[in-house]
């Protein structure tokens, strides 16, 4: 936001601008790999436009003059989408994902495409086209996924900006990890096209930045309706580049305060972070109270769901080149086809009565608080977490629930930095409103995040 005022004031160019973000790049990417495709010269050329727009005063978009890289699952025209599949390492498209699109009218720039695990599967991000990325509070450690690679770019400070994807953390997990902040819209707010599953709810885009302000400014530009998409919501993305996030109270605002909803394992090093915000919450005002959203079967709801659109999205290729495929996507696409069509239907059941539930807590409630990561960042050599604080795991995706449990509410959820380990590592602090109350959540999360800074 303030690079943006500074553009707009002509205290820099949008081409000194890239200067400065392509310099950090290079000095730093070698080490970290969370930049994996870089279109410097595309870039050169498109802030030239924006610079030449800026001196002839022309009206300029929400995003003009910022450089931005883009998660490697979204597609780039002529900019080379991998999907983190060797299948795909050398793949150009010929047209831009929705979002892209909508960022690069608001007036980014685009300067290339940051790492994510294959197909975005997993919380870990490495694959076997790129490799790994690490964390750059310590590069032993991971940086989390499937967006990690934008959460790293942002956090090392080689773009101001960036959009990711999410269906069971995707967004939050990497922001936990690396001391950024992560969004998950309400699915819908941020339509997917092109998509094969236009009345899913599961994944979701949203933004990504180095504060609340940011990811506001980033959400303006991203969402919107589009009738291609039937879940799209009806409200224009420019609500949330008029939100209140200077308040410096929370006085009235009533907190469910659930750390481990409803009883998962946390890391003791991520419980010792988190457990005094509670009363950081209250002395600016906030009524903290131990209520949920009653979450019971939501791993269930959630592994048959996740498994369904795996298959549908990943199915046929997993079949035609099954050795090119990592063996938790098999898994993934052995679930769906191994259980019987009643387990869909008791999800469907389950996933409704958690709305359910969710309405009734949000009519008392004004946002839940719990955990983002129920780990902290872990070794980047590690590809899942097998055990947590003697708990163990039984999937890939197990370690997660935190973020997936919150997932099938459909409810929007942000990930804020709210602390340090004794390693020096970031723990996030996951805010979660009610179905469409994204802006709500983004005013009170941006007043957390004062508190908490």
């Amino acid at each position: 936001t303030k690079l943006r005022q500074m553009i707009r004031d002509r205290e820099v160019s949008a081409s000194e601008l890239l200067v400065a973000h392509v310099s950090q790049i290079e000095a730093l990417n070698t080490e970290l790999n969370a930049i994996v495709t870089l279109d410097v010269e595309r870039a050169t050329a498109t802030a030239k436009v924006a610079d030449d727009k800026t001196a002839s005063g022309a009206t300029v978009g929400l995003l003009h003059g910022l450089p931005m890289a883009h998660k490697d699952l979204a597609d780039t025209a002529g900019i080379r989408t991998t999907y983190g599949s060797p299948l795909f390492a050398d793949h150009v498209p010929t047209s831009n994902s929705l979002h892209i699109d909508r960022l690069q009218n608001a007036g980014a720039i685009t300067i290339g495409k940051t790492n994510t695990p294959e197909f975005g599967a997993g919380s870990q991000t490495f694959n076997t086209v790129f490799g790994a990325t690490h964390n750059p509070w310590d590069q032993s450690k991971t940086c989390g996924g499937s967006s990690g690679g934008a959460a790293v770019a942002l956090a090392a400070g080689m773009i101001p900006l960036a959009d990711g994807s999410d269906m069971g953390g995707s967004l939050r997990n990497p922001a936990s990890f690396c001391g950024i902040v992560g969004l998950r819209p309400t699915p819908g707010r941020v339509p997917t096209w092109p998509s094969g599953g236009v009345w899913s709810p599961w994944g979701v885009e949203g933004p990504m930045g180095r504060c609340v302000a940011d990811v506001a400014l980033g959400l303006a530009a991203m969402s919107g309706p589009d009738p291609r998409v039937p879940l799209s919501r009806s409200e224009p993305g420019a609500m949330f580049n008029n939100l209140n996030l200077s308040q410096d109270t929370l006085t009235g605002l009533r907190i469910g305060w659930d750390l481990d909803l409803g009883g998962l394992p946390i890391d003791p090093q991520v419980r010792l972070v988190l457990e005094p915000v509670r009363a950081a919450l209250e002395s600016i005002g906030a009524t903290t109270t131990e209520k949920s959203i009653n979450l019971v079967g939501a791993d269930e709801v959630f592994q048959v769901m996740r498994a369904a659109a795996f298959d549908s999205k990943l199915g046929p290729l997993v079949d035609k080149y099954p050795d090119q495929f990592k063996d938790t996507i098999h898994w993934n696409i052995d679930e769906s086809r191994r259980r019987p069509l009643s387990d869909m239907a008791k999800a469907i059941t389950g996933q409704a009565q958690i709305h359910a539930s969710a309405v009734e807590f949000f009519s008392s409630h004004d946002v839940l608080a719990c955990v983002v990561s129920q780990v902290p960042p872990f070794d980047v050599a590690t590809d899942w977490v097998r055990e947590i604080d003697g708990h163990q795991m039984d999937s890939y995706i197990d370690w997660m629930r935190s973020c997936s449990d919150i997932t099938t509410t459909g409810c929007p959820a942000i990930s804020i930095p709210a602390g340090i380990t004794r390693n020096g590592l970031p723990v996030g602090l996951q805010l979660v409103a009610a179905h469409g109350n994204d802006a709500r959540l983004l005013e009170i999360a941006a007043t957390v995040e004062a508190a908490l800074r």
